[in-house]
């Protein structure tokens, strides 16, 4: 199976609602790897790498996000340089 690396950005009520927390839990259930943070314009900005198929459920999972959240879009590129990273953590800025 190919490794690909997702970048997503998420727009609307997504910080506040623990969606890193969500998303570090999800990313983990599916073997992908990567970091999640809050941008300072609100958003939430996500680079996770894996198997092409978990990216997808990943994807669809981020246009929904956690309970909380009201995700209103998700601008998303998949690309194949990936990073390599060894885990999926929270970053803070």
């Amino acid at each position: 199976m190919k490794r690909l690396k997702l970048k997503l950005k998420i727009f609307g009520r997504v910080q506040g609602v623990f969606f890193r927390d969500h998303a570090q839990a999800k990313a983990a259930a599916l073997a992908l790897v990567g970091f999640v943070r809050n941008e300072l314009d609100g958003t939430v900005y996500i680079e996770v790498e894996g198997e092409e198929e978990k990216l997808a459920q990943f994807l669809t999972w981020c246009q929904q996000g956690p309970e909380a959240a009201v995700v209103e879009k998700v601008e998303h590129q998949f690309s194949d340089q990936l990073e390599n990273f060894s885990s999926f953590e929270i970053r803070y800025n």
